[in-house]
């Protein structure tokens, strides 16, 4: 196999017209010079250079080489360019996983941002509300997965949780409800009422069961919403009460009452998750920080 260092040392040697000549450009001695040129034209089988007059010119074979050389050349000069624009944040692709209410006030605002500071990166951006995330972030198939953990399942082997946000929930009552009348509920003063589950199973749902437990009953589930906006139809009916959190409150229903909670308040934690191993990569720096201005301008408004 052919020495790219020797093969661009020849191109050295041939564009200089003598060993000696390269060796001083270069800052070698002229035996090192000989010698790898030697070496390589014992990898090449052929002879490379031949005597012209005090200097020396290129065999057919070394003209050959030293035109390959020159892409050689090219191509390295542009991989590492491309490299430093990478190190750099400059250039790059980042596999994003989210989950819907996180998109219009966390993620689109953090990649606003991120195409602001580096508008050379490619994000890829998956909605993952069914499945659970963290074994494609663990496999580096996803760089950053938005999950909601409960903090006694945070530890988790290869993936690093940065908390963004505590989303609290709020009571969604039927306009006209005998609780409307106040700004905020105890959570208990919701022990007898139906229920409009809003939830799928999972880390979710279980903030509000665990909720309740903490309020002292379990909710009577009589209708499953299982998403924010068919829950709050549903209240709106009369069917029952729901709990939905600030970020699933974006769209309101006309038929529906929205009160703060107490006593307490049930919080989703929305962490963004990343590989624990992953490289340094600095546009994935400013994803994680754009997302953590987000989420504070997203609890302020959520706070209300």
């Amino acid at each position: 196999m052919l020495d790219v260092r020797r093969m661009q040392l020849l191109r050295a040697v041939v564009t200089s017209g003598s060993v000696t000549a390269a060796a001083r450009n270069l800052g070698y001695t002229p035996s090192a010079v000989s010698q790898q040129m030697a070496a390589l034209e014992k990898e090449a089988g052929i002879a490379l250079l031949e005597r012209n007059g005090r200097g020396v010119r290129p065999t057919d074979a070394g003209t050959l080489l030293t035109e390959y050389a020159a892409v050689i050349g090219r191509h390295l000069a542009e991989a590492e360019t491309a490299l430093a624009d990478l190190r750099s944040g400059r250039t790059g692709r980042l596999a994003v996983h989210y989950f819907a209410t996180a998109g219009a006030t966390l993620v689109a605002p953090a990649l606003a941002e991120l195409r602001r500071e580096h508008p050379g990166v490619q994000v890829e951006l998956k909605l993952a509300d069914a499945d659970d995330p963290l074994p494609e972030v663990r496999r580096g198939r996803a760089d950053l997965a938005l999950v909601v953990r409960t903090r006694d399942r945070l530890p988790v082997d290869g993936i690093r949780f940065v908390h963004l946000l505590d989303d609290g929930y709020r009571a969604v009552l039927p306009q006209g409800h005998r609780l409307a009348a106040k700004r905020v509920i105890d959570l208990s003063e919701l022990a007898d009422e139906p229920w409009v589950g809003s939830e799928r199973s999972g880390p979710c749902l279980d903030a509000i069961v665990d909720a309740c437990a903490a309020a002292g009953f379990s909710p009577d589930f009589a209708v499953e919403g299982e998403d924010y906006a068919t829950a709050q139809g549903f209240v709106a009916a009369g069917l029952g009460v729901s709990l939905v959190p600030g970020l699933g409150l974006g769209s309101r229903h006309p038929g529906v009452a929205v009160r703060r909670l107490r006593n307490p308040e049930p919080v989703r934690a929305i962490y963004a998750a990343v590989r624990s191993s992953a490289a340094a990569q600095p546009a994935l720096d400013s994803l994680l920080a754009a997302l953590r201005t987000a989420a504070a301008l997203g609890a302020g408004r959520t706070a209300d």
